[in-house]
């Protein structure tokens, strides 16, 4: 990097400073803002104007001697912002969900899905749509379809329900095509990849796949293409499962609104699909692909899972690489699997968990594991009153109760906990958001966003101080250790519903600290649109809550009920 004492190079550098320090032009009368674009150094006037903004109050002769040192930030903030990092440049800064003085062991588990039964081609092969990842793949173990039959069967629904949904950003049919033949002729002879051999999935489209856009959602990157396959597109594809289409994301990841529209839930078009997982959750729910994978941030999974009765898996931060995935929080982000059915979530996790060498925050640990036969009776299960009485609709808090009643008589143990209250996440996220994107903002890309609520929060957060955000990050941890406290003598947390306020969900909290989440179908409203609610499990201990989560699905779950598509 070098500077030029130019000017123009002059007033970018303080400009740049003014975004480090916390400044913008709205905070200078605007004779002395006129004086501060003409160029030259930093003064004690304009140091004084900073240290407003940071709450600090200053003598004339304290002001004094931080002139220099400010100077001095000037010249590295405008060699930092004369050349921003993309957003795929990782930060060395890593994170760890661990706690000191609470031990985070991760159970050491057997990797057994149920025994498909033995499957048979339905006379429609557009029955087998909604039908779980291991029967599908079993269909084609047992060569009552092909790999190929079965892509081509959901390449149909793609085109064919997604004007309704708005779900699907690019269908891949070469490449899924390729796969399949690959694979048919691989299980010919006698080499089946294993328990998605075969299935068809859809990725969210913040995740590179080489030869297709990746748009992240948002029109600026309308036609971007990125060089490479993502960690988890590779390791679904050497597990056999056959991508089919990218989906829809939010805005760079914020709702279900992207530069195509708004993605809709298939049980109730007339509504959103929520979250930025939002083409992810509605592709699945409406058996438009076996599976899909999501990222989630502070909600993107849980939210559309929900919405569209879909079982949506938040996994123990670290547990999946985020390498060739937008960064939309680097000490949030969790990519994880959106799936019809609980045990389908278990399947894909192992196909896509543990450590790459490209996200430095996957720590090398045992695979998550799976055990459909592990029994549950006796785990304990905490209950936060004060999050399930936040629930204002009758018909989601009675399914909740109906879901509470199905553990008792599975011999779980229900027993009241409490924990902090935090909506601290999102000042965090917000501040990684806007590092992350510093260049759209620089270059005004933003302004072509669709929602002007993102491009706000991303220029306001470029003014949050370093030292705040350290700051936010250590209590952080405190609130984590207390979580850790309030936890330590339960297997689960029933976290009720999901929002992104901490008084009525759990949702941001365990974002925050990283403990994994999963969102359950638990029935129907009288409108026809499905209830859910989140179950948040111990830290790498993503199969004993999926354990948990499929005794709600098998008692209150959608029953095998379908979205009417038309």
């Amino acid at each position: 990097m070098h500077t030029t004492d130019s000017p123009s190079a002059d007033r970018r550098r303080f400009l740049a400073c003014c975004s480090t320090l916390g400044l913008s032009a709205t905070l200078f009368p605007g004779a002395l803002w006129a004086r501060l674009q003409d160029g030259g150094p930093i003064t004690s006037a304009m140091a004084r104007g900073a240290a407003a903004v940071a709450g600090l109050t200053m003598s004339d002769e304290e002001l004094e001697t931080i002139v220099g040192p400010l100077n001095r930030v000037l010249t590295t903030a405008g060699e930092l912002h004369a050349s921003p990092p993309p957003n795929e440049a990782p930060s060395p800064l890593l994170f760890s969900p661990r706690v000191p003085g609470f031990d985070a062991a991760p159970p050491v588990r057997p990797f057994r899905p149920a025994a498909p039964p033995p499957v048979r081609r339905p006379a429609a092969l557009e029955e087998a749509a909604f039908w779980p990842v291991t029967h599908l793949a079993e269909l084609v173990r047992r060569r009552e379809v092909t790999a190929l039959e079965l892509t081509d069967m959901y390449l149909a629904r793609l085109e064919r329900h997604n004007a309704r949904l708005n779900c699907v950003v690019t269908v891949t049919p070469e490449r899924a095509r390729a796969q399949a033949r690959t694979l048919d002729r691989e299980l010919v002879a006698g080499r089946p990849r294993g328990p998605l051999h075969g299935v068809p999935w859809g990725v969210k489209d913040i995740v590179a796949v080489r030869g297709y856009r990746t748009t992240w959602g948002a029109a600026p990157f309308e036609q971007r293409t990125i060089d490479e396959d993502a960690t988890v597109v590779q390791r679904l594809d050497a597990a056999g499962a056959v991508l089919v289409a990218k989906l829809t994301t939010g805005e760079l990841a914020f709702g279900d609104q992207w530069f195509g529209g708004r993605t809709n839930n298939p049980w109730n078009p007339e509504q959103g699909s929520s979250g930025s997982s939002a083409g992810s959750g509605a592709a699945t729910a409406a058996g438009l692909v076996g599976f899909a994978i999501g990222s989630d941030t502070g909600g993107s999974i849980l939210s559309p899972s929900v919405r569209c009765g879909v079982a949506g898996l938040r996994p123990t931060f670290g547990r999946v690489s985020r390498h060739g995935v937008m960064a939309a929080g680097w000490t949030l982000d969790k990519i994880g699997p959106m799936c019809r059915f609980v045990e389908d979530c278990a399947v894909v996790l192992q196909a896509i968990a543990g450590p790459d060498g490209r996200d430095l925050a996957v720590p090398d640990l045992p695979p998550p594991g799976w055990d459909a036969a592990e029994p549950v009776r006796g785990r304990r299960v905490g209950v936060v009153p004060a999050l399930l009485e936040a629930e204002s609709d009758a018909a989601s808090r009675a399914n909740t109760d109906r879901a509470l009643d199905a553990l008792r008589d599975a011999g779980l143990e229900l027993v009241t906990i409490d924990v902090p209250e935090s909506n601290l996440t999102y000042f965090i996220e917000y501040t990684e958001r806007a590092a992350g994107f510093e260049q759209l903002v620089q270059r005004g890309g933003v302004n072509a966003l669709r929602l002007r609520g993102v491009a706000a929060n991303l220029r306001a957060y470029h003014l949050v101080t370093a030292v705040d955000y350290l700051q936010a990050n250590r209590e952080r941890l405190r609130l984590m250790a207390e979580y850790a406290r309030a936890t330590a003598e339960v297997d689960v947390v029933i976290a009720g519903r999901v929002t992104l306020n901490a008084a009525t969900s759990l949702n941001p909290l365990t974002s925050m600290t990283g403990h994994p989440t999963i969102a359950v179908p638990t029935g129907f409203r009288e409108n026809g649109t499905p209830t859910g609610i989140t179950i948040a499990g111990r830290l790498y201990d993503e199969a004993g809550l999926l354990a948990v989560a499929r005794v709600v699905e098998a008692a209150t779950g959608l029953g095998g009920r379908r979205p009417p598509l038309g």
